[in-house]
């Protein structure tokens, strides 16, 4: 064998070996599922997964101060051969229904873990360390058709939040979560539960509840105002580390309760400047008075009292405002971040008692326990309605009322509400 003959026979067998080591290459990266190569949030709660467990059910490495280890289980998008630790609610005496959603998505949402199946009845797969046990049954107050006309207004309502983002807030779900993000979350450990405190949305009565939930008071009634909102019995989620904050996203059952945002603003402006108020009236009032009133009166400038709604909203519009933006007039895409945090649960002030009461059942708190509906701040006011709403709006200008519903747009089209005024557009 000549030099040369040997020399090519030898670059042969060289290209056959590193040909057939990118095959193996690629055979072996087919075979990978690419969602496990990337953890994702996943919903704490479906319509049909396993009832939720105490909370010292932890995953080992966890603890109740936020320090948590590594997980000893991967967190994926795709999770329908384990179901993480939830609910299982199955709508009474139906039958079960194939789970064949999958053909009927977009690429990009068949890659998404939906929170709420399409079809009402659909069965989950069980945990093999899960414990047996009967299904969920719907709560003394629901009726089985009641229970699946619950489960569907939770569908649709997670459907427009989801379209909206995707139209207006695409950017929003590839950006990373940050301590900001979940700065308004409220985390009850027990029942694995995090709560986006919307302002004037009930959340004081919703905190009263989690309290209840967590074992920190025996009634809903014995906590006073303070308790609720200066007494930290309730951590943020903001407080945990990164692992603590990631862990709770991916395993707990998050929800929020939004309101009519006209109504909102109204409720907000009558609780903190038609009443006396040690905070509003001199931070926000005197700097309201003293840019949108002439000619205003030494008293009112230095005790900031006698706010007008038409000054309140030349300010809450006025892009220069002269003091920042408060929690309880901001937009709730903002306070929650809906487009980035997928919410398992959302429901409205309007449908508070039932959508309250069928999240209790859910969540599997406390037969006796149901959300409550004492006003304890003017009691003998009261409450912001429509018709209040519409009141306090016509005393604006008709470009007012539109600015103010601009400021609000997104709200009104992440969470369906219908225009509260016939000329706006």
């Amino acid at each position: 064998m000549t030099p040369r003959a040997g020399t090519m026979r030898l670059a042969c067998m060289f290209s056959s070996i590193l040909l057939f080591g990118a095959a193996g290459l690629l055979l072996f990266i087919s075979l990978q599922d690419p969602t496990e190569l990337s953890p994702r949030q996943v919903p704490g709660i479906k319509f049909s997964i396993r009832p939720q467990q105490p909370y010292n059910d932890l995953p080992p490495g966890s603890s109740r101060d936020g320090d948590l280890k590594a997980p000893t289980e991967k967190v994926t998008r795709n999770l329908s051969s384990r179901a993480p630790r939830g609910l299982n609610l199955l709508v009474p005496d139906r039958p079960r229904a194939p789970r064949n959603m999958g053909a009927r998505l977009r690429p990009r949402q068949r890659r998404r873990r939906l929170l709420i199946k399409k079809t009402p009845a659909a069965a989950a797969a069980v945990p093999a360390n899960s414990s047996a046990g009967a299904f969920v049954r719907p709560a003394p107050w629901a009726a089985a058709g009641h229970w699946v006309t619950l489960q569907r207004s939770q569908q649709e309502r997670k459907r427009v939040m989801r379209e909206a983002c995707a139209k207006y807030r695409a950017s929003s779900s590839r950006r990373a979560v940050t301590p900001r993000h979940v700065s308004r979350l409220f985390v009850e450990d027990r029942h694995r539960v995090l709560y986006c405190e919307v302002p004037k949305a009930g959340c004081s009565n919703w905190k009263r509840v989690l309290m209840v939930m967590a074992g920190l008071a025996s009634s809903t009634a014995d906590i006073q105002h303070n308790t609720v909102h200066y007494g930290g019995a309730l951590r943020r989620l903001d407080t945990f580390d990164r692992q603590g904050i990631l862990h709770r996203l991916s395993t707990y059952t998050k929800m929020l309760f939004v309101r009519e945002p006209f109504e909102r603003l109204v409720s907000a402006f009558r609780d903190k400047f038609e009443h006396p108020n040690s905070y509003y009236h001199p931070v926000f009032g005197k700097a309201i008075l003293a840019r949108y009133r002439a000619n205003a009166s030494r008293e009112a400038l230095r005790t900031g009292s006698g706010v007008r709604f038409p000054e309140f909203v030349q300010y809450l519009l006025d892009v220069h405002r002269p003091v920042g933006m408060d929690i309880h007039w901001d937009h709730v895409s903002r306070l929650c971040s809906p487009c980035l945090i997928d919410y398992d649960f959302v429901g409205k002030f309007e449908s508070m008692e039932e959508d309250a009461n069928f999240f209790l059942s859910l969540i599997r708190a406390p037969r006796n326990l149901t959300f409550p509906q004492f006003k304890d701040r003017h009691s003998q006011e009261a409450r912001t309605t429509a018709q209040i709403t519409h009141q306090y709006f016509t005393q604006l200008s008709a470009l007012q009322r539109q600015r103010t519903y601009d400021f609000y747009y997104m709200d009104y089209l992440m969470f369906n509400y219908s225009k509260p005024f016939a000329d706006l557009y």
